[in-house]
């Protein structure tokens, strides 16, 4: 998985399964691209994934999670809901605001 901090007024924390970047997808009106400006990060085990959440989630972040291992870890790591993930073409998408 691929992990790219964004340091603004806010941190932004961008989690993708690494075969996803540079990839779009698109479905009826929905469109996601998923591009190496915003997801092109250090590549990290699920271990690190994990650590990087704890840790970013006691703070005021926001994450933007695509692919089926970087949304399965959010959800192990109970920062977003099976109800709060939506895909398109067939890849699941979650945002979680902390």
């Amino acid at each position: 998985m691929l992990v790219k901090i964004h340091k603004t007024y806010r941190t932004t924390v961008a989690i993708c399964d690494s075969n996803l970047l540079e990839k779009t997808f698109e479905e009826g009106k929905k469109q996601i691209i998923i591009g190496k400006n915003f997801f092109g990060g250090e590549e990290k085990t699920e271990e690190e994934v994990l650590k990087i959440i704890e840790e970013y989630s006691a703070e005021d972040s926001t994450f933007n999670i695509v692919g089926e291992k970087s949304v399965a870890i959010a959800l192990k790591a109970g920062i977003i809901q099976k109800s709060g993930i939506t895909q398109i073409k067939g890849i699941p998408i979650a945002l979680a605001l902390l």
